[in-house]
């Protein structure tokens, strides 16, 4: 589930709660974020996915990437990306460590040391980069604005506020390294300062035109060792 259908599942949620409140974040927008990505940064690893209905035309890119990404010992991932080749979509298993990124590549046995920027994509282990990654993009974002205060996640339990702003394609590169442009960004995040989910519109790839991508976050705290294949 993208963050706006989030969003709107947690709305339901809470409409049937008897008049229960949501709660809120009473500070700047600027320091939900900001202890956003120190609360990223700080994690073991987590869970992720990110995903797009669809690439332009003609654009060799990434649709989706899902699994495991870690700080502990090191940066390090391991899941799958989907990639479109030769009019079909392949879901390529996908290991990174210590900057090497391992996939298993259709028609061809075992794993292969690959260059994840030929598809379109970054070594997916530097998503959690405190850097350049995705927690980068949140005290980068600009114009920041708080939403409603809502209640969903597991049993309902969780308080989600949306944030919408704009970071700048420099930022944004480092999820995927061809972006350009600014891009509008809104971001779901809980009261005890978790990112679950991002909606990032821009230009991703040449050609100027205008995607979406989802990502979604969740199991924060997760202990996985990552190891080469």
């Amino acid at each position: 589930m993208g963050a706006a259908a989030l969003g709107l599942a947690a709305l339901g949620a809470l409409a049937g709660c008897s008049g229960e409140e949501g709660g809120g974040d009473d500070r700047a927008p600027e320091d939900v974020l900001a202890e956003a990505r120190a609360t990223l940064d700080e994690t073991s690893g987590v869970r992720l996915s990110l995903a797009t209905d669809e690439l332009p035309e003609g654009v060799l890119g990434v649709t989706e990437a899902s699994g495991v990404a870690t700080h502990e010992p090191g940066l390090a991932f391991e899941g799958s990306i989907t990639v479109p080749l030769a009019g079909s979509e392949f879901e390529v298993p996908v290991v990174s460590v210590d900057g090497t990124v391992y996939a298993q590549i259709p028609l061809t046995p075992g794993w292969s040391e690959v260059d994840p920027s030929e598809y379109g994509a970054p070594d997916p282990a530097t998503l959690l980069d405190p850097e350049s990654g995705l927690s980068a993009l949140l005290t980068e974002t600009e114009d920041v604005v708080a939403g409603e205060a809502v209640r969903g996640g597991e049993g309902n339990r969780d308080v989600l506020t949306e944030y919408t702003g704009t970071v700048p394609g420099d930022a944004v590169a480092g999820v995927i390294p061809t972006a350009s442009g600014d891009f509008d960004v809104v971001y779901t995040i809980t009261d005890d300062g978790e990112l679950r989910g991002a909606e990032l519109t821009g230009a991703f790839y040449p050609g100027g035109d205008t995607l979406t991508y989802e990502l979604e976050l969740d199991d924060y705290g997760l202990e996985q060792e990552i190891t080469a294949p």
